[in-house]
């Protein structure tokens, strides 16, 4: 894949990059060790200082950067302008706690006393260069929810980004740059999926972060495996959204339009098969499928467009095939099922789209849709709609609609999601864990959790 800009509403190549040579990228991976080697020991106050520097430079940036977003992966701009500000809202959120989530922990004395000691302690320092591989569709936010804690943390980052969102990437590294960070706290690398393995063989990068494929997961856990290195992986979701009697349904259903389209629907974390109990399925479905077919397709610069492009063709192609394929096998399309008319033919364009009479035979049931598809099911109690949910390979997030206290317990027993959110859809928040189980992948970000996984936890022991 080329690195390049390419305009998915019309298919246009705005901007094209050359990859870095073999001897850009050993100045860049010097550089990094270098960096490491000083801004290490450098105090919590001043990479607060430089962490909210750059948050309020990317407030100023945010029109601006949100439209090379909205041109690289077209998410509706507004979309993207809300992508921006979680970004400053994180880094603001880290600068503010990354010294006390990181303070030392110690532990009782009377155990202290019993190890043979004076005094110990665990204390938390950075493990050094840190590898960022990162996908298109949260372009900002992906890299930032890594980014910020990392750097607080006292790691330094390299960040090889999708090759789709380029301009993207380069404006992350400026932009700690023009924050103050020292030279080589974080670098872009512009270069293919080909030259991954190198960068994360040298010694001098201490682990890995990846979110995205299953493919792609397996392949850096193996590499660093191969190392014994750190990695942590948020890959694909298939979340499951269930929807209970004693719901608001009509709440339910509002928001899981939303759920399920967020981003074009092309998030791991969107909600994408709809579990409804038989005695609120009709009005779920007939008012889940309004919803769906209402949505505005269209030019995602347009401020009025609730759904944009896909990401990518090839994106386009596959999502096609899913649905295409549950349809011959006897899925019941309740809205969409094809690209939209009246939209530029040569834009990446799919109709909001709803599938029912999915059956465990079908790709669709046991594979990632990306992009905005819903399959619905309906189920007869809370104990069907467990085993549906966890009826799949991933196991990223959940949602559960209730007004049941002992369902909500239930549901968050034995759910096989890494989150379970309840009366809401899923999101991220800086104070937050996230991350899956299964093939969703392992480790998390964000929160106090997230920071600490690229730290060396260090036991101090002091002899009495």
């Amino acid at each position: 894949m080329p690195i390049a800009t390419v305009n998915p509403a019309n298919g246009e190549t705005l901007q094209t990059y050359d990859a870095l040579s073999s001897a850009q990228v050993e100045e860049k991976l010097a550089l990094a060790a270098r960096t490491f080697a000083t801004y290490r020991t450098s105090a919590f106050g001043e990479r607060a200082r430089l962490l909210r520097r750059a948050a309020e430079l990317l407030d100023a940036d945010t029109p601006e950067i949100a439209r090379v977003m909205t041109t690289e992966m077209g998410k509706p701009v507004g979309a993207a302008r809300a992508e921006a500000t979680k970004c400053a809202k994180a880094m603001r959120w880290y600068a503010d706690h990354a010294e006390e989530l990181l303070a030392p922990e110690r532990p009782a004395q009377a155990d202290v006393k019993d190890s043979g000691a004076a005094r110990a302690e665990v204390r938390f320092r950075p493990l050094g260069v840190v590898l960022a591989v990162m996908p298109w569709n949260f372009p900002l936010w992906q890299v930032v929810r890594f980014a910020a804690p990392a750097l607080m943390a006292g790691n330094v980052g390299l960040l090889k980004h999708a090759s789709n969102v380029p301009q993207t990437a380069l404006y992350l590294e400026e932009l700690f740059r023009r924050a103050g960070f020292p030279e080589g706290c974080f670098q872009t690398l512009l270069i293919g999926s080909g030259a991954v393995e190198g960068v994360l063989r040298d010694e001098r990068v201490a682990a890995a972060t990846l979110t995205g494929s299953e493919p792609a997961g397996r392949s850096v856990a193996a590499i660093a495996g191969d190392e014994v290195k750190k990695t942590v992986l948020e890959l694909g979701g298939s979340d499951p959204y269930v929807v209970m009697p004693s719901a608001d349904v009509a709440k339910a259903a509002r928001t899981a339009v939303t759920a399920r389209v967020q981003n074009n629907g092309q998030s791991c974390i969107a909600a994408k098969r709809f579990i409804v109990h038989e005695d609120v399925f009709e009005q779920f479905r007939e008012e889940f499928v309004a919803g769906m077919r209402a949505l505005r397709v269209g030019d995602p610069l347009e401020e009025e467009t609730e759904i944009g492009p896909l990401a990518t063709e090839q994106g386009r192609t596959d999502l096609e095939e899913l649905v295409d394929e549950a349809v011959e096998s006897g899925a019941t399309v309740l809205c969409g099922g094809q690209r939209p008319d009246g939209i530029d033919r040569h834009g990446w364009f799919y109709a909001p789209t709803v599938l029912a009479d999915v059956s465990p035979e079908m790709r669709i049931h046991r594979e990632e849709t990306f992009g905005p598809v819903a399959t619905l099911y309906r189920v007869p109690d809370l104990e069907a709609a467990i085993a549906l949910a966890n009826d799949t390979p991933f196991g990223l997030s959940s949602n559960l609609w209730t007004g049941d206290e002992e369902e909500i317990e239930r549901f968050a027993r034995d759910s096989g999601a890494g989150g379970v959110f309840v009366n809401g859809m899923t999101a991220s928040h800086p104070a937050l864990p996230f991350g899956g189980a299964k093939r969703s992948g392992y480790g998390r970000e964000l929160s106090g959790h997230g920071i600490k996984e690229f730290c060396n936890i260090t036991t101090v022991w002091v002899a009495a």
